[in-house]
C-alpha cells in the first residue's frame, strides 16, 4: 500500500449547483480514514447552479433546497471559489498541479436540440435559454421578446411547467419572489393570452411532480383548458395509474380538471391549454418573412405497451412564439473526454473515462454531467455517494499534487487578475439582495423577501467588497 503523505488530500469540486455542494459535503462525513481540504469553484459569482439560475423564481421548493445548501456551505469546511471558469480562467492542468483529485460537477446548462424543421425561425426559443433569462443569469442579454398572443411550450417536464407557468401568469403576482426588475417590466408588458403545452405521450405518461402540476391551478386569472381526445388510456396507462400513487394522483388530478372545466361560467383573461398526444412536426412560416406563425403538430396515438405511435392526422395551432423545452445537454470541459451524444462525461460510476474507456486517476464526476440530465435532488445526493465511496477507495493513490498548499491557488487567481469571490462574498450579495428587497417592501405593493442581482460586475463588486477583497 502506497504511504499517505502527513497532509490532507487536497480536492477541487468544479461546479456549484446541487451536485457540487452535496458531493463536498458527502466527502466531509463520509467514514474515512484520511482528512480532507476541498474547494468548491464556480464560473459565476454566486454559487447554487441551476437552483439560482434554472428554476423558476415562484417555485415552492426553491426555498428549501438553497436553505440546505446555504447550512452546508455555512459550516466553513468547504472554501467557496466563485467566478472562477475552469477551462479558461484555470485550467485542467492548472488544478491537477494544486489539486490530488478534481470532481466535475458542471451540471447541464444548455438546451437540447430539436430536429423539427423550420426550428430556427425567429419566434423558435430554448425553455434553458428563457429560463436563465427570468432568472437572472449574469452572462445572458437583459432583453426578451415578448409580443406573442399566442405561444406553445414543447415538453412534459418540470422545466415545460415552468416556462408556461411563467408565461401564462399575472406579472404582478410574480413580485412577491425574487424576480429581476427586468425581468417583471418584460413580463408586465406582455400581450400573451394563450400558452399550449404539448406532450407526445398520454396523461398517465407525463414527466412532471404533483406538485408542478398543482402550482398551475394556483395562477391567478388563468384558466386551465383541456381536451377531451387527449385523454387515451391504454393497458400500460391503466397498469401505472393503478401501480404508481404519483401517477395515479397526476390523472386523478387532470381528469378533475376535465370535467370541472365544463361547469366553468366566468372566463379568465388567459388561458392555459394542456395538450398530450402530439409531437411537433414543423415550424411554420406562412408568411415568408422568417418568423414562425404556426406550429404543426402530429397526433400520437398509445401502442399499448407504453409507448406511442404516429397517426396520419396532423393540427395546425396559430402561435406567433414557441420555446423548446424538451431536456438540458451537458457542456464539454477542456482537456476531458465527452460524449456528444449524452452530453455527459463518460465515466463509470463516477470515475472519469479516457478515450480508451480506462479511469483517469484523480478525475471523477457526478450529478447531470455524469448521468444526463434526469433525476430530482434526492437522485443527485444518492450520485455523489456513489462516486464519493470510488474515491475512499482510490485515495491511497491519489496523493499527487504538485503544491497542495491552500494558498496556492489563491496566489495564481491573483496573478493572474481574477476577481474571484468567496462564501463571506456571497453572503454580502446575499445581504445585498435582501436589502433591495426590504427597500421595494416599502415602496410597495407587496413584501419582498429580496430582488436578485443580475450583472455579473455589481455582483463580483459587491461580493469582493464585503469579503474584503476589493
Amino acid at each position: 500500500m502506497t504511504e499517505r503523505p502527513d497532509r490532507p488530500l487536497r480536492i477541487a469540486v468544479v461546479g456549484a449547483g446541487p451536485a457540487g455542494v452535496y458531493t463536498a459535503d458527502i466527502l466531509t462525513k463520509e467514514e474515512r480514514d484520511f482528512r480532507v481540504s476541498i474547494d468548491l469553484f464556480d464560473r459565476y459569482p454566486a454559487p447554487f447552479g441551476l437552483i439560482r439560475y434554472g428554476v423558476a423564481p415562484d417555485h415552492p421548493r426553491i426555498k428549501g433546497i438553497v436553505n440546505a445548501l446555504h447550512k452546508v456551505m455555512d459550516r466553513g469546511d468547504i472554501r467557496f471559489l466563485g467566478n472562477v471558469d475552469v477551462g479558461t480562467t484555470v485550467s485542467l492542468e492548472d488544478l491537477r498541479r494544486l489539486y490530488d483529485v478534481v470532481v466535475f460537477t458542471t451540471g447541464a446548462v444548455k438546451d437540447a436540440e430539436l430536429d423539427v424543421p423550420g426550428v430556427e425561425l425567429e419566434g423558435s426559443f430554448g425553455g434553458a435559454d428563457f429560463a436563465s433569462w427570468y432568472d437572472g443569469h449574469p452572462d445572458v442579454p437583459r432583453e426578451w421578446t415578448l409580443d406573442a398572443q399566442s405561444v406553445a411550450v414543447i415538453g412534459n417536464g418540470n422545466v415545460a411547467l415552468d416556462v408556461a407557468r411563467i408565461l401564462s401568469k399575472h406579472a404582478d403576482d410574480l413580485l412577491v419572489t425574487e424576480i429581476p426588475d427586468n425581468v417583471y417590466q418584460a413580463l408586465k408588458a406582455s400581450p400573451v393570452t394563450d400558452v399550449h403545452v404539448f406532450g407526445r405521450r398520454g396523461p398517465a405518461q407525463i414527466k412532471f411532480t404533483p406538485l408542478e402540476l398543482r402550482e398551475l391551478a394556483h395562477s391567478r386569472d388563468v384558466d386551465i383548458v383541456l381536451y377531451e381526445e387527449d385523454f387515451d388510456f391504454d393497458a400500460a396507462s391503466e397498469q401505472a395509474i393503478e401501480e404508481n400513487n404519483q401517477v395515479r394522483t397526476m390523472v386523478g388530478t387532470l381528469t378533475n380538471w376535465l370535467m370541472e372545466q365544463e361547469d366553468r361560467t366566468e372566463q379568465a383573461s388567459r388561458r392555459l391549454h394542456l395538450h398530450f398526444l402530439q409531437a411537433p412536426e414543423a415550424f411554420l412560416d406562412e408568411d415568408g418573412d422568417g418568423r414562425l406563425d404556426k406550429l404543426r403538430m402530429r397526433r400520437m396515438e398509445l401502442d399499448g405497451q407504453g409507448g406511442i405511435t404516429a397517426t396520419d392526422d396532423t393540427v395546425d395551432y396559430d402561435v406567433q412564439a414557441v420555446y423548446r423545452a424538451v431536456g438540458y445537454f451537458g457542456s464539454p470541459v477542456e482537456g476531458v473526454e465527452f460524449d456528444d451524444v449524452r452530453g455527459v462525461i463518460p465515466n463509470a460510476e463516477g470515475r472519469v473515462l479516457n478515450a480508451q474507456g480506462q479511469p483517469v486517476p484523480g478525475l471523477y464526476t457526478s450529478g447531470w454531467i455524469k448521468r444526463g440530465p434526469v433525476g430530482l435532488i434526492g437522485s443527485t445526493k444518492g450520485d455523489s455517494l456513489e462516486t464519493i465511496k470510488h474515491l475512499i477507495e482510490d485515495e491511497p493513490g491519489l496523493y499527487t499534487a504538485q503544491d497542495p498548499s491552500e494558498d496556492a491557488i489563491l496566489d495564481l487567481l491573483t496573478e493572474r487578475g481574477v476577481e474571484y469571490t468567496t462564501w463571506e462574498g456571497w453572503q454580502a450579495l446575499d445581504a445585498h439582495e435582501r436589502s433591495l428587497g426590504a427597500a421595494a417592501t416599502q415602496a410597495g405593493p407587496v413584501e419582498r423577501e429580496r430582488v436578485k442581482v443580475v450583472d455579473r460586475e455589481e455582483m463580483t463588486r459587491i461580493s469582493r467588497a464585503g469579503a474584503g477583497l476589493a
